[in-house]
């Protein structure tokens, strides 16, 4: 695509920042959140905001989404006013969200029906990152519509993978922060364990860090349970939400993941403990706080 117009709907602190690094780059981009103060930002830089997901849609060549949850994406395609009631034929949908990949296949069939594509492409890394055109991408759809759009892919990400067919990308996420979540659970509750034994906190990450242990997630870990800073900007409650839907997709394989299971079980108890706001690592207060 040869100057797109771009829509953007959510702009929560990565979409918000993946804006600001397109508006760097010259675009223009048309906007919808419900933070007022977010829109604000943006038509402050030169964007404008539309008034309903089907008129961004109705404007846009590619319509980019960075929500919360499966079911958000799915309201804002399906309403009356969402954006399948607005696309353009041979427009391009990409969810950067982390959603079950059975609902992006599902909402990429839908698309398909309106001559419209959609790719999946969950994102790594950090805020930070977007505001820099830094994120590591997991895209993911037919080729042709991924080649479509990868010019602007690579505008958002330092490292663009190609993951396959629809769906992919999102499968991709989930089995990566399984991977990560469990890690953060585990090594937070190693921290708790060494504090209720007696064991200095920063003795055993000096040990643990010179070994095959060693890896930054150990390091946020150790941050919040030995120094009492709390720096994986990453909540108990997307973890848990992200856990969820990592178990579904598992279900839906015919298969199960036991430790997934384990790892969701601390996520909601931590959550069930209010502690839902807070940044993946400060679970090791839900853990040193642990009775039988």
């Amino acid at each position: 695509m040869a100057n797109p117009v771009i829509g953007f709907i959510g702009l929560g602190l990565m979409g918000g920042n993946m804006v600001e690094n397109l508006q760097k780059k010259n675009f223009e981009p048309i906007v919808m959140d419900l933070s007022k103060e977010a829109v604000a930002a943006v038509v402050a830089r030169g964007g404008s905001e539309a008034a309903s997901a089907a008129e961004l849609a109705a404007q846009c060549d590619i319509i980019m989404l960075c929500l919360t949850t499966s079911s958000v994406v799915e309201k804002v395609m399906y309403a009356d006013d969402g954006i399948l009631s607005g696309i353009k034929e041979g427009a391009v949908v990409i969810d950067f969200g982390t959603s079950i990949p059975a609902s992006t296949r599902k909402i990429g069939a839908d698309l398909a029906k309106k001559g419209a594509g959609m790719v999946d492409a969950a994102l790594g890394r950090t805020p930070a990152h977007a505001s820099d055109g830094l994120l590591n991408i997991m895209a993911a759809g037919d080729q042709e519509t991924f080649d479509k759009v990868k010019q602007v892919l690579d505008m958002q990400g330092e490292n663009v993978f190609y993951m396959g067919a629809l769906g992919a990308g999102h499968t991709t996420k989930l089995i990566n922060n399984f991977m990560g979540m469990t890690t953060v659970c585990a090594m937070s509750q190693a921290f708790a364990v060494a504090e209720s034994a007696g064991i200095d906190g920063q003795l055993l990450f000096e040990i643990m860090s010179t070994g095959p242990s060693t890896s930054p997630f150990m390091q946020f870990c150790k941050n919040y349970a030995v120094d009492n800073v709390s720096d994986l900007g990453f909540s108990i409650a997307n973890a848990n939400k992200d856990l969820g839907y990592f178990l579904e997709m598992v279900d839906g394989l015919g298969t199960r993941s036991q430790i997934g299971e384990g790892t969701s079980a601390n996520l909601q108890a931590a959550f069930n403990a209010g502690m839902g706001s807070g940044n993946v690592p400060e679970i090791f207060d839900y853990f040193r706080n642990l009775e039988k």
